[in-house]
């Protein structure tokens, strides 16, 4: 049996922990190299008879102006159902993870010191997805339709390199699953086919320390709470 490596242990520790979603970018821009220099390291993900399913959409520049601008005209002025193409979220919300939503919620909107009452403002810091936070690179992910749910837990974990690789290179990561809304805009502007569905977005960049949005850390439940040992 290999010994653990200590110093291993405490880099991917470190890592893992200082990941957090990030709502507020730096404009510095990302090299193309280093955007590659990820998704080849988040390639790396394990999925199902290596079927490796992913489809990314990579938006930068003028590009993800005129997405943002088509997404958000949408957000403020709906034409359309807004309902993703699979249901991320349950349809009806039970304890106990109602509570942990609505705390990351309060927890939110109390850093920005906007009230539970303050129904336009709660709005804009929604609305706030659409520009991908400002970042300067936004991603959108797709799946072929043909691909059973078990492609799902895959992207889970290509996903969850993605961000681990991004934070080893010192830029920061949001997953979005608000962009699942709006997939009529994505499938024309980005000529997404329709045998494709929309899994979720990212928004990637270098994090701006100063806005106190991005102190917002999400607790998490001990394993202890969530396991059972059947021996």
């Amino acid at each position: 049996m290999t010994a653990p490596n200590p110093d291993t242990v405490e880099i991917v520790g470190s890592t893992l922990g200082a990941r957090r979603s990030i709502r507020r970018f730096l404009p510095t821009p990302v090299p193309k190299d280093t955007l590659l220099a990820i998704l080849d390291l988040a390639a790396t993900a394990p999925s199902g008879v290596n079927t490796q399913p992913w489809k990314v959409h990579i938006l930068t520049g003028n590009r993800l102006a005129a997405i943002s601008a088509a997404l958000l005209a949408e957000y403020e002025a709906p034409t359309f159902e807004h309902k993703g193409e699979y249901d991320y979220y349950p349809q009806q919300w039970v304890e106990p993870y109602q509570s942990r939503r609505r705390q990351t919620g309060l927890d939110l909107y109390s850093l920005l010191n906007i009230g539970k009452e303050d129904k336009a403002r709660m709005k804009a810091q929604w609305g706030r997805n659409f520009r991908f936070f400002d970042a300067p690179v936004g991603l959108i992910f797709s799946l072929d339709r043909i691909m059973g749910q078990g492609s799902l837990i895959d992207y889970g974990g290509f996903l969850q390199t993605l961000m681990i690789a991004a934070q080893a290179y010192g830029l920061a990561t949001c997953v979005q699953a608000a962009f699942c809304e709006y997939h009529p805009i994505l499938h024309r502007e980005l000529a997404i086919p329709d045998s494709e569905f929309i899994v979720c977005g990212m928004s990637l960049g270098y994090a701006d320390p100063a806005d106190p949005v991005n102190a917002l850390v999400t607790g998490r439940i001990p394993a202890h709470e969530f396991t059972r040992f059947h021996e």
